[in-house]
């Protein structure tokens, strides 16, 4: 007999809440709420379902590209490339009102094309350009909101941890996800660079003159610093946009090729090596892990039930398209107030994907928009994950940076607005792939 719904869902998402708030493991969390809802509303053998699961989600091809893509970050982080990028960036900043703030965005632009991760993103950029910042007296609130928000781009702009594992548990395309994110990407980057530029405009105090003044001849000779990543950017993701490798293969392309660069840049060491692939198999495994009991879950909201029913709820109240994206987009914002990115995926994936679907909404387009979801919940306090790294490198508390990035904030729900009216901004680039 199959059992009420209400009362069902509202145990499994209660125990689930209950279980993630109670500092227990993400991945551990799912499986259990998985265990119980096949105990206790079913006669199936959860056993077995847990090994079919294990197995479907870890021996996928999407799956084997997750390592190759934390590991190209991590020796990125952990060498010299990084640095590069301000002194490579800084010359071409000077001019424009806003100046070496600028260098926050577009340093987070291209950290973010290679290394997948906000977090690292916002540590990599954030140690080299906020001690600069304040040396040179630039205003506070806008260095540190400006690094908030840009350091989010790490999701949006492939390659992104988060696009893989939705792509994983939604089933959708990763070479499109890849590609659908890089116009959203830039336009979010121009958002913040064109706020600071007026801002800056209007007061120019926020970004005093230096003292020094680079040259035509100083910005040639820069290019060299940023042309590592650029080239990897080329590599990995030129090979999966021309069909020349799947995103597995690009991903091992893009750790030789980012040896090669840390090599050439004479910062490859051994214990460069060595915590670069420890740190990767630790946060693969964090991954691999979330994600098969993201699937177990997602099994157990199938067996009982409510996934069906719940989109039969929703078909029946007969929103229009655009209101159910405005009820997900206050969904959302609640959540990245109490969980972190991969929670919000794994939670919400398995209900929201036929939802979507039955609305007409395509699922690339989604996990774009899904990506912008988890951008806002990392600078919105009190378990936003760009805070607490910027915490970390200046001491401020998290409710002074989440008011300085709050501007931000604004400018991504903008961005949000405009890939909702506009959905070919997310689309066009996938439409094109071969």
């Amino acid at each position: 007999m199959q059992p009420d719904m209400g009362p069902v869902s509202a145990t499994i998402c209660g125990l689930l809440i209950l279980l993630l708030g109670g500092s227990v493991w993400i991945g551990i969390s799912l499986f259990l709420v998985g265990i119980g809802g096949f105990f206790f509303y079913s006669d199936v053998a959860f056993g077995s379902i847990i090994a079919n699961v294990a197995w479907n989600q870890t021996s996928g091809s999407a799956m084997m590209a997750l390592p190759f893509f934390i590991w190209m970050g991590e020796i990125l982080f952990r060498s010299r490339i990084s640095s590069d990028l301000f002194r490579g960036l800084a010359p071409w900043m000077d001019a424009i009102p806003g100046r070496l703030v600028h260098v926050n965005i577009m340093a987070c632009t291209f950290f973010a094309a290679v290394s997948g991760s906000s977090a690292a993103t916002t540590a990599t950029v954030g140690k080299i350009t906020v001690p600069e910042l304040q040396k040179r007296n630039y205003d506070h609130d806008l260095s540190i909101g400006s690094l908030a928000g840009a350091g989010t781009l790490g999701f949006m702009i492939p390659p992104s941890m988060m696009m893989l594992v939705y792509g994983i548990i939604g089933d959708v395309s990763i070479g499109k996800l890849f590609i659908a994110g890089f116009i959203p990407g830039f336009m979010i980057a121009g958002l913040f660079s064109g706020y600071i530029f007026m801002r800056c405009l209007l007061r120019p105090d926020l970004a005093p003159k230096a003292d020094d003044r680079f040259t035509w001849s100083d910005r040639i000779r820069a290019i060299p610093a940023v042309a590592p990543v650029v080239i990897l950017v080329m590599m990995v993701l030129g090979s999966i946009y021309l069909g020349w490798a799947t995103p597995t293969e690009a991903g091992a392309v893009g750790v030789v090729g980012a040896f090669f660069f840390a090599a050439l840049t004479r910062s490859l060491s051994w214990d460069v090596f060595k915590v670069s692939l420890i740190n990767s198999v630790k946060t693969s495994c964090m991954i691999m892990l979330i994600v098969m009991g993201a699937s177990y879950l997602s099994n157990v909201m199938g067996f009982l039930g409510i996934t069906r029913a719940l989109t039969q709820t929703v078909v029946s109240l007969q929103l229009s398209p655009y209101m159910l994206i405005v009820i997900l987009t206050i969904l959302y914002l609640f959540l990245g107030c109490l969980i972190d990115g991969f929670s919000m995926i794994v939670m919400t994936a398995p209900l929201v994907l036929p939802l979507i679907d039955a609305a007409g909404f395509d699922l690339v387009w989604f996990g774009i928009y899904l990506v912008v979801m988890i951008e806002l919940a990392q600078v919105t306090p009190p378990v936003g994950f760009n805070l607490f790294v910027i915490s970390g490198l200046n001491n401020d508390d998290l409710f002074t940076i989440a008011k300085a990035a709050f501007p931000f904030f604004l400018l991504m729900l903008l961005a949000t607005v405009l890939l909702t009216v506009f959905p070919e901004i997310a689309l066009y680039l996938p439409g094109k792939m071969k």
